[in-house]
């Protein structure tokens, strides 16, 4: 629905109302002194009744009647940016140690695999001393094997003999695999070994969080934060809305919605309802519906923004030319016929214009006649 400006016409006191909302009905019958044609005004007369006005000729005064329009409601609600929570790794540096470079800092954008610390941690050199003992093991029960098999073909010693041989070397491939593994976790590589551990990132995207510093803790073993960084992938992202008890019916998952950022109102964004939270706040009556909205690089966590959703059931609306609704003192107003030569002037409540026409909401029905065009008001008052 497009927006037009209606006109006020306020007049500064109340007997100077009655008369002006009396004069609105008037329109102009020519005629003039010595047969030519001048502005003669068909007499209105006052009933006692506010409401009620009479006039002469009411043929002069044109009526339509109101037409029915159907048309989606729409519902607009306030909403927050959040990440989507699913596009949301925490950063954790499973060595336990002391942060001795950080390369990445809150705020910036990362690719999957950047480097973002590094940890110098005991737990490296623990790991590889464990990854070198089972080395060790697997070379020395490996001779151990060989030479089993070597003297059970030669008759030297029982099957049950080179059995346990084979099981001792079975035994210490799967721990050489397990420390080797263990190097693998914390990022060191065993031709290599340091104390030094890096940390990279696991996706890409926006460090949204960050809970280490220049020489601060890191892990858990010296009470450090598990979670150095948290990355989010910010090209989709979620809109948290309040949505009040009474709307909640209006909606449904999968329903599309429109959404305008405050920062940036000329751009209109689509989005999807993924959620419709199951749990009401108990103080204002809300419930919290989730949009997924896909990110063209203007949206910002935290950003506030108006989602208007479009029903799915079509609703009734009476619709009547512009110039049949006076706005006077903040107030809307028809008028109708009455009985005999009078109108009557009944409060309405507006909505939106569609083209040259006004939505009303309440006060009265499609089909109902009214006075197409009250602005002559200001014409006739002039004339007077």
């Amino acid at each position: 629905m497009t927006a037009t400006p209606r006109r006020n016409f306020i007049p500064t006191n109340w007997p100077a109302t009655a008369m002006l909302l009396i004069c609105c009905l008037t329109l102009a019958a020519c005629k003039k002194d010595g047969g030519g044609t001048g502005p003669v005004f068909s007499p209105v007369t006052q009933t006692g009744d506010m409401s009620l006005v009479s006039v002469n000729h009411p043929e002069q005064f044109p009526l339509v009647s109101a037409d029915l329009y159907e048309a989606p409601a729409e519902l607009k609600v306030t909403g927050t940016v959040f990440p989507d929570i699913a596009r949301e790794i925490p950063v954790i540096s499973l060595a336990s140690g002391r942060v001795v470079d950080i390369k990445a800092r809150l705020d910036d954008h990362v690719n999957k695999g950047q480097l973002l610390l590094k940890v110098q941690s005991p737990d490296s050199s623990n790991a590889f001393d464990v990854y070198l003992k089972a080395r060790n093991d697997e070379i020395m029960n490996n001779k151990a094997y060989e030479r089993a098999k070597t003297l059970f073909e030669h008759g030297a010693i029982s099957q049950s003999m080179l059995e346990q041989a084979e099981d001792a070397q079975n035994d210490s491939l799967a721990d050489l695999k397990s420390a080797e593994e263990q190097l693998e976790t914390l990022g060191i590589d065993k031709d290599h070994p340091s104390p030094i551990v890096p940390v990279y990132s696991p996706i890409s995207g926006v460090i949204v969080q960050q809970n280490v510093t220049q020489a601060a803790a890191a892990g858990v073993t010296f009470s450090g934060s598990a979670t150095a960084f948290t990355v989010a992938d910010l090209s989709s992202v979620w809109v948290i809305c309040d949505v009040y008890e009474n709307d909640i019916s209006k909606l449904a998952l999968g329903q599309e919605a429109r959404i305008t950022l405050a920062a940036y109102p000329d751009h209109v964004l689509a989005g999807r309802i993924s959620d419709i939270g199951p749990v009401l706040d108990p103080q204002i009556r809300t419930a919290k519906v989730r949009i997924e909205v896909p990110n063209p690089g203007i949206i910002k966590l935290g950003m506030f923004v108006t989602a208007t959703f479009t029903s799915l059931q079509k609703s009734r609306y009476t619709l009547v030319p512009a110039p049949a609704v006076l706005h006077l003192h903040d107030r809307d107003w028809v008028f109708v016929p009455a009985d005999g030569n009078r109108f009557r002037r009944i409060e309405v409540r507006t909505g939106d214009m569609v083209g040259n026409k006004q939505v009303i909401l309440a006060g009265i029905q499609s089909g109902q006649q009214v006075v197409s065009n009250v602005l002559q008001l200001e014409a006739t008052q002039e004339a007077q």
